[in-house]
């Protein structure tokens, strides 16, 4: 049966690279004639206008062997660090990377078993970490992941980056702030419109590295992805100065690489006063037989 088609852009995946994780000012390219069919991904990351150093990092990850990628699936994460010049950058790198490492060596078939995991492992890592060099105590990152499996999504979450679902015509974000301002919109004291633009917004409930525990948000339970559906995952960078409905513009309107690169220059537009960071992937239809 031939796939629906995407009433959006989408890259001919065997004509031009995709950016994928990037940290800093630099970026890695990688060939998507190297990447499996069924997905396309870009991400992009800036230091923004009123910073000195990026605190953010992300990353894409797959297996290289077939039948790996079947029980495995595809990793993203995303992670927006605190605590200072080097304490945020250790934070987010240390993250990100404890997730995919945790993940890739996971046992078990369970992904959501395998993301839960993984955060414990990054927050006691990251705790580890601050204990060794007493300099960077209050380290501590925000991370979400997720996981796409036989399209199926599964995803975990702590602090205040954001993963969207942008399907047809609509923009639901699927997780909740873990931050102070979070909580006033969930008792109903702040509205929801008024959240971005509170000036207390940043401060944070939950983080990876921060508490002696920590709780994360994750769906345990996959939830099926559709034919063009795009998944945005990124920091508050971003979030806090564009709305949902111009990050949905944007999504519609655009290749995931084209997507970020809007994003990115409308978040500096608007002065850029944080690091900025997003990450897009778009489920495509498909291959007829």
């Amino acid at each position: 049966m031939a796939g629906q088609s995407c009433p959006w852009p989408v890259r001919d995946q065997l004509s031009a690279p995709c950016r994928l994780g990037s940290r800093g000012s630099e970026e890695v390219l990688l060939d998507p004639m190297n990447m499996k069919l069924g997905l396309e991904v870009a991400s992009l990351t800036d230091v923004g206008c009123q910073r000195e150093n990026n605190e953010d990092s992300n990353l894409y990850w797959e297996p290289a062997d077939n039948e790996e990628l079947l029980r495995k699936g595809r990793l993203a994460v995303i992670a927006d660090g605190m605590g200072g010049y080097e304490g945020g950058q250790e934070a987010s790198r240390l993250a990100v990377e404890t997730v995919r490492e945790v993940y890739d060596n996971f046992v078990g078939d369970d992904p959501h078993a395998a993301l839960i995991e993984a955060f414990a492992r990054a927050h006691e890592r990251i705790q580890a970490y601050a204990g060794q060099h007493p300099g960077l105590h209050g380290m501590g990152t925000t991370c979400t992941a997720l996981v796409i499996r036989d399209r199926q999504l599964y995803f975990a979450h702590v602090g205040d980056s954001r993963l969207y679902l942008v399907r047809g015509a609509s923009i639901a974000r699927l997780t909740r702030d873990h931050s102070y301002v979070g909580r006033l919109v969930e008792t109903g004291i702040v509205r929801a419109e008024d959240a971005e633009r509170h000036p207390q917004r940043h401060i944070l409930t939950a983080a990876l590295g921060a508490g002696i525990e920590v709780t994360v948000q994750s769906a345990e339970q996959g939830m099926a992805l559709q034919d063009c559906d795009n998944l945005l995952l990124c920091t508050d960078g971003l979030w806090g100065v564009v709305s949902d409905e111009e990050l949905e513009t944007a999504v519609k309107g655009n290749t995931p690489a084209g997507c970020c690169s809007t994003l990115v220059k409308l978040a500096l537009q608007r002065g850029g006063p944080d690091n900025i960071t997003v990450q897009v992937l778009r489920v495509l239809p498909e291959p007829e037989f």
